[in-house]
């Protein structure tokens, strides 16, 4: 035959779109040419793969070859091709039968002798396969990765020959083994954290709600310290957001097998770029928040990050997604994070501290704090102090509750919220809000009062009922009450006038 189609995928964000690799041979000037909109690396593939099917010993053929990779306006990028186009050849040559590679999709770079090298972004490959319904043959370095999909069959081969042995029926493929996977706990304990009794029950309500967060406090209050312990008290990743997960892990070429089950902690300094925090690039590629799906992103010293790159966090806070525009492609990658910051007070860092060593002028400490937008404050659900700890409190043996204890309060916090709403409680939309935050004469009247005094913005007033229900989901109580209402509204200090 003179025409034969093989599948491939794709890789734009996280998504991989099916493109058709098809071959053409037909008599004229020998040559191979491709088109469908082939990026610098893809063009190149032309002499990897001749090179490749002369060292595999088959015949290249002398004549002329069109691959039409499909859809034609749809960005082509890297080696992943290779493999699918040199079997696309072999098959149009009649030097491959084609009967069964349909039932396949290939994905991998060839070398000049025809092994097989690894390629970026396999996994979310391998989960589009399967829901395509087919098998997924890729190189032995992606197998363990690829294999984390339970729902895709998946092969691994260390060479051309290899894959044509396999279609031939001769010498099967081995199926991918997923990588050996700990999900064994080695977080920090909260319990190492003397004092803070309130930062503390803070911490507890944000994970237990999946509440934003932000510590303000002298140095060395343990505002660090208390932040690291927030991925403890969350409930492990299911397998579902766990490839979810994995899959942001798998475009940004990180270890994937390392962060199963696990959620995410990203740190960025606050040196880091609009683009390193969000992502992009030419070809775009996930930046800190993405990383942080699922999990948590801990932003420290906070006002020390430019204004500019703090504020491009506003939108992802509100979809859980990051959308970059590019002149060729629009990419989408997922951004459900949950905020963790922590700053000083004020430029030197000690106001509030006992000795009343702070020197900030009042202007000083407007410039500071004008840093932070208020529009970011409003999407801060918790605004906790950290005091400085009194010596009889860093000398006292007594250990707090462990991150044990904390977790298990937690997961059935949240679990409660699943059953009820379908989602945490930081997650629901105002509708819902008001259906399941319904507030008595005397609640209103308390929050009408702190709305007025201490000009909370509408945004504040909802995140308010939000933290004031987890509060009393914490407590075991379908009603809210006024305890609740109350607690939820000293949470918000930096919001309030002056």
């Amino acid at each position: 035959m003179s025409l034969a189609i093989v599948y491939s995928r794709a890789q734009i964000g996280i998504d991989a779109p099916l493109v058709t690799v098809e071959t053409h041979l037909s008599n004229g000037l020998p040559g191979l040419s491709i088109v469908g909109l082939p990026e610098t690396a893809v063009k190149e593939s032309k002499e990897r793969v001749r090179c490749a099917l002369l060292n595999s010993h088959f015949d290249f053929p002398a004549r002329r070859i069109i691959i039409n990779l499909a859809p034609a306006d749809l960005p082509k990028q890297g080696g992943r091709y290779d493999l699918a186009i040199a079997l696309g050849i072999l098959i149009a040559s009649d030097q491959l039968p084609g009967k069964k590679v349909r039932d396949y999709e290939f994905l991998g770079e060839l070398a000049l002798s025809g092994d097989l090298r690894s390629v970026r972004g396999c996994l979310p490959g391998a989960i589009a396969c399967g829901k395509a319904g087919r098998m997924l043959v890729l190189p032995r370095a992606n197998g363990a990765e690829a294999a984390l999909c339970a729902d895709t069959q998946v092969f691994t081969a260390t060479n051309l020959l290899r894959v044509c042995a396999h279609l031939r029926a001769r010498e099967p493929l081995p199926r991918a083994e997923p990588a050996v996977l700990s999900t064994t706990s080695d977080y920090p304990d909260l319990s190492d954290v003397k004092g803070q009794v309130q930062a503390k029950r803070a911490l507890e309500i944000a994970a237990a709600g999946g509440h934003n967060l932000l510590f303000y406090g002298p140095p060395g209050t343990g505002k660090t310290m208390l932040a690291s312990r927030l991925p403890g008290l969350l409930p492990p990743l299911d397998d579902d957001e766990a490839l979810a997960v994995a899959a942001v892990h798998s475009v940004a070429g990180a270890d994937v097998a390392g962060c199963w089950l696990r959620r995410p902690f990203q740190s960025p300094h606050h040196t880091a770029s609009a683009v390193a925090l969000v992502g992009g690039g030419s070809q775009p590629k996930p930046g800190e928040i993405s990383l942080a799906h699922k999990g948590v992103l801990f932003l420290d010293e906070l006002p020390e990050f430019q204004r500019q790159v703090l504020e491009v966090l506003r939108e992802p806070l509100e979809s859980g997604e990051i959308c970059i525009s590019r002149a060729r492609a629009q990419v989408r990658f997922p951004a459900d994070f949950q905020l963790i910051a922590a700053m000083n007070p004020c430029p030197c860092g000690y106001q509030g501290a006992n000795d009343g060593r702070c020197s900030c002028t009042p202007d000083q400490l407007r410039r500071y704090r004008d840093k932070l937008s208020g529009p970011l404050l409003d999407r801060i659900d918790l605004q906790v102090p950290v005091l400085q700890l009194r010596y009889s409190e860093l000398q006292s043996t007594h250990s707090g509750e462990t991150t044990a204890v904390v977790s298990e309060r937690v997961f059935q916090c949240r679990s409660l919220q699943i059953k009820r709403q379908q989602k945490t409680n930081a997650q629901l939309n105002n509708r819902e809000v008001e259906k399941l935050c319904r507030l008595d004469r005397q609640q209103q009247q308390l929050l009408d009062r702190a709305m007025n005094k201490l000009g909370f913005s509408a945004r504040v007033y909802h995140r308010i009922l939000k933290v004031a229900r987890t509060i009393a989901d914490l407590g075991g109580e379908d009603v809210m009450k006024t305890p609740h209402l109350a607690e939820a509204i000293t949470y918000h200090g930096l919001n309030r006038k002056g």
